[in-house]
C-alpha cells in the first residue's frame, strides 16, 4: 500500500488488572532501612501491588479479557497478540502464547517484545504496522510485568520502586484519519545497558549457584546515572514529537508518561509546556510496573471518564536498553457511560 491508501490504526478498547495485595511504604519500613517520607519525596510512590500467586501471563490474561469485554467481542475475534514484558513466565513459550491459550484466542498468533519500561510504546507501534498494512484487523497489545519476581527486597534502593500489574489495548483500523496513532519517535542506545539490567539467567550468565549467590537474577540499577539520562531523554523526545507535529502545550489534552519517578514526569511535563492537571499520574498507588504503566493509566482514566474521545495524547517512556520514545495519538474510544 502507498501512503495515501495505508490504513490507520487506532485504540478501540482498554482494560487492566492489578493484584489485591498492597505493599505500602510502611510495610517496607519493616523490611529495609527506609521511610515513607524518604520514598515519597524521591519517587512519589506511596504503595504498590504484589502478585502473590501466578505469573505475568495470569495478570495479562485478566487485562486482556477486560479489554475484550469493554469492546464487546470475544477472544476468537483476535488476529494477533503482542505482549511487552521483561518478566515472562518462562523463556519459552512466549507469554503471548500463554495468554492466547488462557483467553481462548484460537485464531491469533503472538509474540513477546522486550524493551523494558519502553515496552508498551514499542509494542504498540510494532502491532500498529500489522493493522496499517491491511493484514490484521484486531491486534491485542499487552503490557505486563511481575516486577516483584526480580526485585531484591533487601536492596533499599530498588525494592521501593517496583510493583506488579498488567494492562492492554485493542488496535483496529479506523476510516477517519484524524483519529488513531498519528506519529511516533522511538529510540535506543545500547551503551546504557551497563547501568540498568539483570545480568543473570540468559545465555551469557545461565543460572548457577554462583549467579544466584551474587544476586545476578535481580534488577541492577545505577540510579544516579539512569535518572540523569532519563530526565533528559524522556522530556526531549516528548517535546520533539510535539514540535514535529506543530503542537504546543495547549493542543495536548494528556501526557501519559511512564511511571518511574515523579520528578522525571514533572520535568517532562514542564518541557512540553503542560500544566500538571494534564498529566496522568498513578505512580503513588502502583509504583513502577514497567511495561504496564502507560496502558494502566489509559485504562484508569478512561474508566473514570476523564479520557474522552477526541483527546490528543502523548505517550512517553524511558527504560533499560536504554530505550525511550513518544507516541502521538488522537483518542477514538467511545466515552465510557458512567454507572
Amino acid at each position: 500500500m502507498n501512503g495515501s491508501t495505508r490504513r490507520r490504526a487506532t485504540v478501540t478498547a482498554v482494560g487492566h488488572f492489578v493484584p489485591d495485595k498492597i505493599l505500602s511504604n510502611a510495610d517496607l519500613e519493616k523490611m529495609v532501612d527506609t521511610s515513607d517520607e524518604w520514598i515519597r519525596t524521591r519517587t512519589g510512590i506511596s504503595e504498590r501491588r504484589i502478585l502473590e500467586k501466578g505469573g505475568t501471563s495470569d495478570m495479562a490474561a485478566c487485562a486482556a479479557e477486560q479489554t475484550l469485554k469493554n469492546r464487546g467481542i470475544t477472544a476468537a475475534d483476535l488476529d494477533l497478540i503482542v505482549c511487552a514484558t521483561v518478566t515472562p513466565d518462562m523463556f519459552f513459550p512466549a507469554t503471548a502464547c500463554l495468554i492466547q491459550e488462557k483467553i481462548g484466542a484460537s485464531r491469533a498468533w503472538g509474540f513477546d517484545l522486550s524493551a523494558a519500561c519502553s515496552g508498551f510504546p514499542f509494542a504498540l507501534m510494532t502491532a500498529a504496522q500489522f493493522v496499517e498494512n491491511g493484514t490484521h484487523d484486531r491486534v491485542l497489545v499487552v503490557g505486563a510485568d511481575k516486577m516483584s519476581a526480580i526485585t531484591d527486597y533487601k536492596n533499599r534502593n530498588n525494592c521501593i520502586l517496583f510493583g506488579d500489574a498488567a494492562a492492554a489495548v485493542l488496535l483496529e483500523p479506523i476510516e477517519d484519519r484524524s483519529y488513531g496513532i498519528l506519529d511516533s519517535i522511538l529510540r535506543c542506545d545500547g551503551s546504557g545497558g551497563r547501568y540498568l539490567n539483570m545480568l543473570g539467567g540468559g545465555s551469557l550468565n545461565p543460572a548457577t549457584r554462583e549467579t544466584v549467590d551474587k544476586g545476578m537474577h535481580y534488577i541492577y540499577q545505577d540510579g544516579k546515572n539512569v535518572f540523569k539520562v532519563a530526565v533528559i531523554k524522556m522530556a526531549d523526545v516528548s517535546a520533539e514529537i510535539m514540535e514535529k507535529n506543530g503542537l504546543t502545550g495547549k493542543d495536548v489534552d494528556w501526557l501519559v508518561p511512564h511511571q518511574a519517578n515523579l520528578r522525571i514526569i514533572d520535568a517532562t511535563a514542564e518541557r512540553m509546556g503542560l500544566d500538571k492537571t494534564k498529566v496522568m499520574i498513578n505512580i503513588d498507588r502502583y509504583g513502577n510496573t514497567t511495561a504496564a504503566t502507560i496502558p494502566l493509566c489509559l485504562s484508569e482514566w478512561w474508566l473514570q471518564g476523564k479520557l474522552r474521545k477526541g483527546h490528543t495524547i502523548v505517550l512517553s517512556s524511558f527504560g533499560a536498553g536504554y530505550t525511550w520514545g513518544a507516541v502521538l495519538m488522537k483518542w477514538s474510544v467511545p466515552d465510557r457511560v458512567q454507572p
